[in-house]
């Protein structure tokens, strides 16, 4: 049989994966409840893509970098040591981190960096989930080369709740920049217009035959007739919505962000930046020798849940996530909107600003002074039409704020995107917990029509949502994980410019709901 490709190669960069070899890990043997330990060293390797060669910062000399694999249970140690001068912090995506948010990793939110010569130690324990997660540098732009996967495999003799797979394999999409990514952001924040767009898309590292120099450097899958195959999906790339298919085949997906869903087919999948999709292949039974090509392209898609019933509400919060702009400097010239600005993004109006001091550190020793203050907004301050004609003001402030929540509170957020600068996708990460995806629409949120349609039955569980773009998304999370959790747009470039913001869960009463004391190799600022 032909190969088939897509048609419109001049309108988007994609990317293609043969089946032909195999990258595969072993299955664990351990029981369950195990302590298992790695070691992360930051490093320089060069790597050659598109012809270019260039250093990039890595883990243990590998692009992507190494796999976690751990059962469901099994406690985690991962010891970094930075070998380069760039700062460095690595979060471990879609972790619950339950009680261990000193090991959750983004940048002067929960921790310090990693300095050059520094080392420390991440430890937490994978609790109440099984799948595909992942790992990532999370300060300024070191992610686009710094990320790895996380297998959860089940406990020891639980079964997967589908056909078992023949083999599983890790399937990461990434993007290569040909220059230095922290160049390239660091440009943009300084011109305050757009960053420039990476030179590919890649497959576990690799950007496929339509790109120059590319046709030996494509991911290659080799697959047995009539087989069926666990492929685990992981968007790792920094700025897009991917879309996902494989020629002639049909794909069924079980499990989303580290969760089992009710299995559906479908011929194509999107998953935004941050999410992870475990989807079965079963290899066509009749076509010897023959080559079929995977491929993903630009542009979240919704998927069947399990049934999980939702306690009621304590607290209702309106979020709106957009795109805004900052004044230039004084003798400055700005590339952003009407040359006279500089990009910005924020969530209701307030453009985060991270601090010098880590605010996990700063609440638990009760140091908040100058570092964070609790007065982020629950509303929008001005309200308006937020998908219609935009205000003509698109100023926004500037702090670092976060929302303080009680132990055990039950939250609903909607999450408003708006048209100021134009509509768009932002796919949300929440730290700390999963939430359930209640509802969702096109145009304003109508806080009277909307609420009586909500999914309070089986609605979807994920840590990450694409808000619509042009629309809304109505989120619920139980606040029962003490400490502090980001919350932000996986599109790297809209977090740079500010679009995230903090909730701050206070201790229960109990000892087993309050956060312990940080481990003593925590890195200081």
């Amino acid at each position: 049989m032909g190969a088939s490709l897509l048609s419109s190669t001049a309108i988007f960069r994609v990317m293609f994966i043969v089946l032909n070899t195999l990258w595969l890990f072993p299955e664990l043997a351990s029981s369950v409840g195990v302590t298992r330990h790695y070691k992360f060293h930051i490093k320089l390797q060069n790597v050659t893509r598109l012809c270019h060669t260039k250093s990039i910062v890595s883990v243990n000399g590998q692009f992507p970098g190494p796999p976690i694999i751990a059962r469901e249970g099994d406690q985690v140690v991962v010891k970094v040591i930075n070998h380069v001068q760039n700062n460095v912090t690595i979060h471990w995506h879609g972790v619950r981190q339950l009680r261990s948010g000193w090991a959750d990793g983004p940048a002067y939110v929960t921790q310090c960096p990693i300095q050059t010569g520094q080392t420390y130690v991440y430890n937490f324990t994978i609790t109440g989930q099984r799948g595909t997660l992942f790992w990532h540098a999370h300060i300024s732009w070191l992610r686009a080369t710094l990320y790895g996967p996380i297998i959860i495999l089940p406990k020891k003799n639980v079964p997967y709740p589908y056909v078992k797979p023949y083999k599983e394999v890790p399937i990461i999409f990434g993007e290569w920049w040909n220059a230095d990514p922290e160049a390239v952001i660091t440009q943009a924040l300084q011109n305050g217009g757009g960053p420039n767009v990476s030179d590919a898309y890649t497959i576990n590292g690799l950007p496929g035959p339509l790109y120059n120099c590319s046709a030996q450097d494509t991911f290659k899958l080799k697959v047995k007739p009539g087989r069926t195959y666990l492929l685990r999906l992981i968007n790792a790339a920094l700025n897009d919505e991917l879309f996902f298919s494989i020629a002639n085949h049909t794909l069924t997906v079980v499990d989303v962000d580290a969760i089992y869903v009710k299995p559906f087919k479908t011929d194509t999948i999107l998953i935004t930046p941050g999410q992870t999709t475990n989807l079965l292949l079963k290899a066509k039974p009749h076509f010897p020798n023959a080559t079929f090509l995977m491929a993903a392209c630009p542009y979240a898609t919704a998927v069947e849940p399990l049934t999980i019933p939702l306690s009621p509400v304590d607290k209702r919060f309106f979020f709106t996530v957009g795109l805004g702009t900052n004044p230039c400097p004084q003798n400055q010239t700005c590339q952003g909107p009407n040359n006279s600005t500089k990009f910005s993004a924020s969530v209701n109006n307030v453009s985060f600003v991270l601090p010098t001091t880590a605010i996990l550190q700063a609440h638990f020793f009760q140091q908040s002074n100058g570092v964070y203050t609790t007065d982020f907004p629950a509303t929008p301050i001005f309200p308006f039409n937020y998908t219609g004609t935009p205000p003509n003001n698109t100023m926004v402030s500037n702090g670092t704020k976060v929302v303080v929540l009680p132990f055990n509170t039950s939250v609903e957020l909607v999450l408003q995107d708006t048209s100021i600068l134009g509509i768009e996708s932002h796919p949300l990460h929440l730290h700390g917990f999963n939430f359930f995806v209640v509802g969702q629409g096109f145009g304003n949120f109508d806080s009277k029509k909307d609420p009586p349609k909500f999914n309070l039955v089986d609605p979807v569980e994920r840590n990450t949502v694409g808000v619509p773009s042009g629309g809304w998304v109505a989120i619920r999370f139980l606040a029962d994980n003490p400490g502090v959790w980001f919350m932000h747009c996986h599109f790297e470039v809209h977090m740079s410019w500010g679009l995230k913001m903090v909730w701050m869960v206070m201790d229960g009463k109990l000892p087993n709901q309050k956060l312990p004391p940080p481990p003593s190799d925590l890195p200081q600022c």
